[in-house]
């Protein structure tokens, strides 16, 4: 049982790792509809890593936070997104604040930061999945990032959705999940955010024949 739980708690940190790497391709990858993928991709390790925390730990409730996140952010999510993507017929961020080299530079200084927090803390947790707390630290902190580096509303949205998923694997990194109570009004909040973003990038999209967030500057009162 003992070489099962350890094997289980390994395969979390794998898990978890792959997170944090699909981050940096965000961060690294300049089509949107790539970046879309990605978060999609990033949803389904999510998936897997919650339901191996189920398993391990036996707590039900993380089989359903799991299928929600499975049917809200792998499938529903990406498919609002991309047809906000298709109706702008906007395929490339062709600007940044921050080039791409400079982006995961900092990245990298982020996640440093992060485990340089988590460091102290994780010896005096008992849980299987202590280890992941510094990375879905890492992942809030990445995602912020992205919300601040880039300049079209469909990256920032997919930055605010990394930044959730890194809430995600803490709540259940620190605690084995959140009360699903909890965890279904975080859900609700999430695809409601995400269709009222997609209404905005459009209503952008009319008012400035650009997406760039950039353009809001100029509105008056």
């Amino acid at each position: 049982m003992q070489g099962l739980s350890s094997i289980g708690s390994q395969l979390v940190d794998l898990c978890s790792a792959l997170l944090l790497l699909t981050c940096f391709a965000i961060v690294a990858q300049r089509r949107l509809s790539a970046c879309v993928d990605l978060f999609a991709l990033q949803s389904a390790f999510l998936v897997i890593t919650a339901a191996l925390v189920a398993y391990l730990t036996g707590n039900q409730h993380i089989y359903i936070a799991a299928a929600l996140t499975g049917v809200i952010k792998v499938i529903i999510i990406p498919r609002v997104l991309k047809k906000v993507i298709d109706r702008l017929n906007v395929k490339r961020e062709l600007v940044m604040y921050i080039n791409v080299p400079a982006g995961l530079l900092i990245c990298g200084g982020l996640v440093m930061l992060a485990f340089f927090i988590a460091q102290p803390i994780i010896p005096f947790g008992f849980l299987l999945t202590r280890d992941a707390l510094a990375i879905a630290l890492a992942i809030v902190l990445i995602g912020l990032f992205t919300m601040i580096a880039r300049q079209k509303a469909v990256t920032q949205l997919v930055g605010f959705l990394v930044l959730e998923n890194g809430l995600f694997l803490g709540a259940t990194a620190a605690t084995y999940g959140m009360p699903l109570i909890v965890e279904l009004g975080v859900f609700f909040d999430v695809l409601v955010a995400t269709l009222i973003a997609g209404i905005y990038t459009n209503r952008l999209q009319d008012a400035f024949d650009s997406v760039d967030t950039d353009r809001l500057t100029v509105l008056k009162e």
